[in-house]
């Protein structure tokens, strides 16, 4: 069932509580080198440097509301979800326990503890950390946070309604996907507002379930490869986002992390931001595509600019 502008409206009101707006800006370095009207929105500008605090605000704002309140929250992530729920559960007077897969980002792991998580690793992927996180809820009796929820989807859409409303002439917005609330939240945000801009969606070449699941109509589980767009490295969809991406997206674009380094590249040359490996995704599919973006207006979400310093290094160091 779509989210009503009143629903979008109310879980907005709550998220700036704690969150300003983010910018979404023109920046004409970006418009030149994809020969279109480009504009950005910088959800890398948030407390926890990515759009995941929106929906972990709303979500634990309905959780601290109920009867029963928990005794304790887990749940699974790769970083930026995983910092949503420690920010918005310690707002709350929540334990958050968090589990990552072995060889995640160390700073990320680091900010969640920061933010008061309690972290546990587990597992070689994220759909293994995800197993673990549900068996540890049982066993512990916690409240299992999912990665995709309708609280989480309206949280994040309070983006999509700030993008819409500064800028309801867009003709097209390319937006990353990881389990899926990104992308469904800014189609919850235009079908809200009655606006015709066209959504595209973008994975990794190495982790390429969502493409493979929109082409099918149907969830397909797909092993991840990649080793800079750990935010979008998804391995078996989420059916209810997969819905949502069917019937609101135009058409999902895979980008491979040669294309995603040379975007982080170009953010920081043409921006001076700082743009993880699934932030800069979006800037990589439009690349892709710029022959036919050119004259148009293009929204780029910039969902987290979370990169551990040595792998940064690493990608500016490389030569375009």
């Amino acid at each position: 069932m779509p989210l009503s502008l009143p629903a979008l409206e109310e879980a907005a009101a709550i998220v700036r509580q704690s969150l300003p707006a983010t910018p979404q800006i023109r920046w004409p370095l970006l418009c030149q080198a994809l020969g279109c009207d480009a504009w950005v929105k910088h959800e890398n500008h948030s407390p926890v440097g990515a759009f995941k605090l929106r929906g972990g605000l709303v979500y634990f704002h309905h959780l601290a509301a109920q009867a029963q309140r928990p005794a304790g929250v887990i749940s699974a992530t790769r970083g930026n979800h995983g910092q949503s729920i420690a920010f918005a559960a310690t707002r709350q007077g929540i334990p958050a326990r968090i589990v990552v897969p072995h060889g995640n980002s160390r700073e990320k792991n680091a900010a969640m503890r920061a933010l008061g998580a309690e972290l546990i690793e587990h597992g070689e992927d994220f759909q293994a950390a995800r197993e673990h996180a549900q068996a540890l809820a049982t066993r512990d009796g916690l409240h299992l946070v999912p990665s995709y929820h309708p609280w989480l989807v309206a949280g994040v859409a309070s983006y999509g309604l700030e993008l819409f409303r500064a800028l309801p002439t867009l003709d097209v917005a390319y937006v990353p996907i990881g389990m899926g609330s990104g992308i469904c939240a800014l189609i919850a945000a235009r079908d809200a507002l009655g606006l015709k801009t066209r959504i595209v969606g973008v994975v990794s070449a190495h982790a390429p379930a969502y493409a493979l699941s929109f082409a099918a109509g149907a969830p397909v589980y797909h092993a991840t490869s990649t080793q800079l767009a750990d935010g979008m490295a998804c391995t078996t969809p989420e059916p209810t986002a997969l819905a949502s991406i069917l019937g609101g997206a135009a058409h999902i674009v895979q980008v491979t992390d040669e294309e995603v380094g040379a975007a982080m590249r170009l953010y920081f040359s043409a921006t001076h931001n700082v743009a993880e490996g699934a932030g800069a995704a979006a800037l990589a599919a439009a690349l892709q595509e710029r022959e036919a973006l050119r004259g148009l207006k293009v929204g780029l979400v910039l969902s987290g600019g979370n990169v551990d310093r040595a792998v940064y290094a690493r990608e500016l160091a490389r030569a375009d």
